[in-house]
């Protein structure tokens, strides 16, 4: 076990203070001294809560000694997105508009982490509005990728992935509403969970596109996101999208052996036209998975172009359905990429949104029949590594969305037919950037790729690699 508190996982630095092996204030400050050397160089933070949360861990720390312990992350310090509602707290949502709003209410899946006893470290940085995939924002400046400064994160949970990486939180919120927590987790080379579409509630998060919003988790492992998913899945009154039932033990499926489980490559599509790091990762993880036991088979998925086109037009209609009031008065308050594509929003038709719409229950019917035959797909997150900063930094330039697009091609299909998806740390690149692969489940069954997840965590180290400052 490391000496330093920050270096160890969700669940082990948990138990470590549950067993009173090292208090909520060490955890704490271990933290906020590594968040001091590396916010200078990464801008992953939009606010940090120092005072505040020692404070709350000298309390932790306190209850635990009378023999209180409010729940399994008892005084273990976290930061979030900066997009979920905390009463009392400025919530930015990574824009100029919403700078100064105040919460007055607290989302749900931040407040069953805090019931669970997690304390606050302060809010990440985030594409504004939640509407990048890259890591920019042209009001806070980009943030930077822990493993190369000057390449990009991702987005649009950005601050997320990167303090996961860097080890100044144990686990961050995200939110996946077209690839932005499995991006990041890929390019930072942490663990990402895009949940099925009502696993968790949203309720207090901000929206972005009404259907295809998922919340979800970073974090170091899939053991850990385990534990977060378990924690926050279920019903909610305040989200009437929320599905009800029985919550899954997630934490007992990652202690699970993957033989016998079969796991599907696709054919076409996920494997074209990879950079060819992303290419021998993908083939490297396949021989890991069926050393640990698993069969790997072919499998043939419908067109996903179609699934990705559908996917970007819902997403663009809901949110600039959501934003026109803002745009009319404050046009000038947005960034001009993501003013860009909230204007391309209004410009398409409802007929076209509500045929994707219809098209959405038979698309995910073609999907399930496509892969009656396997547990779980396996696909790269994107066809690339991190790019520099500088030569993804497209602002308002004509060629913007296709950059956009190819960022983006893996994720968005899942996103469109409402399924969850595991993006693990799978390889490094000659330059030692991170690269991840995505694990696509059936609806619901987030239980199965956090199985495979931790059993490829058991048989590989891609996820302990720790980043250094230059």
């Amino acid at each position: 076990m490391s000496g330093e508190p920050a270096l160890m996982s969700l669940t082990t630095i948990a138990q470590a203070i549950a067993d009173k092996r090292v208090s909520s204030r060490e955890a704490t400050q271990s933290c906020l001294a590594r968040i001091a050397r590396w916010q200078p160089h990464l801008n992953a933070f939009m606010a940090i809560e120092a005072e505040q949360a020692l404070n709350a861990a000298d309390a932790a720390d306190a209850a635990l000694a009378r023999g209180v312990r409010a729940g399994p992350l008892h005084g273990v310090p976290l930061a979030h997105k900066d997009m979920y509602y905390e009463a009392g707290k400025v919530v930015t949502c990574g824009s100029r508009i919403r700078r100064d709003f105040i919460a007055t209410t607290t989302s749900t899946a931040l407040q069953r982490l805090k019931n669970a006893g997690t304390i606050r470290l302060g809010s990440l940085q985030m594409a504004e509005f939640a509407y990048g995939p890259t890591g920019h924002n042209s009001h806070y400046g980009p943030v930077h990728n822990p493993f190369a400064l000057d390449h990009i994160t991702g987005g649009s949970s950005s601050g997320s992935g990167a303090a996961v990486a860097a080890r100044l939180t144990f686990a961050a919120l995200g939110s996946d509403t077209g690839g932005s927590i499995r991006m990041p987790a890929h390019f930072c080379g942490v663990t990402g969970l895009k949940t099925s579409v009502g696993r968790i509630s949203r309720a207090g998060a901000m929206p972005l596109s009404q259907s295809l919003d998922t919340v979800g988790p970073l974090a170091r492992t899939a053991a850990d996101c385990a534990v977060l998913l378990g924690l926050m899945a279920g019903a909610d009154p305040e989200d009437p999208t929320a599905v009800p039932g029985p919550v899954p033990d997630y934490s007992a499926a990652t202690t699970q052996s993957i033989k016998g489980l079969t796991i599907g490559v696709p054919t076409s599509f996920y494997v074209d036209d990879l950079d060819a790091e992303v290419a021998g990762t993908l083939d490297t993880t396949i021989a890991v998975l069926k050393g640990e036991g698993a069969n790997v088979v072919a499998v043939e998925l419908p067109d996903q172009r179609q699934l990705s086109s559908a996917a970007q037009l819902v997403l663009a209609v809901e949110a600039a359905a959501f934003h026109k009031r803002w745009m009319i008065e404050r046009a000038q308050d947005y960034g001009p990429q993501v003013l860009m594509r909230l204007q391309n929003g209004l410009a398409i038709p409802a007929v076209s949104y509500l045929e994707a719409m219809r098209w959405r229950g038979p698309a995910l019917a073609e999907h399930l029949a496509a892969v009656e035959s396997v547990d779980a797909v396996i696909a790269p997150v994107s066809p690339v590594a991190a790019p520099t900063i500088a030569e993804i930094d497209v602002g308002n330039a004509p060629d913007a969305e296709a950059v956009i697009q190819r960022l983006t091609r893996f994720t968005r299909p899942i996103n469109y037919l409402g399924l969850p998806s595991l993006s693990i740390p799978s390889g490094l690149t000659r330059r030692g950037l991170p690269v991840g692969m995505q694990l696509v489940g059936r609806s619901f069954d987030e239980a199965t790729l956090l199985r495979i997840g931790a059993a490829f965590q058991r048989a590989t180290e891609f996820h302990e690699r720790v980043p250094q400052l230059p």
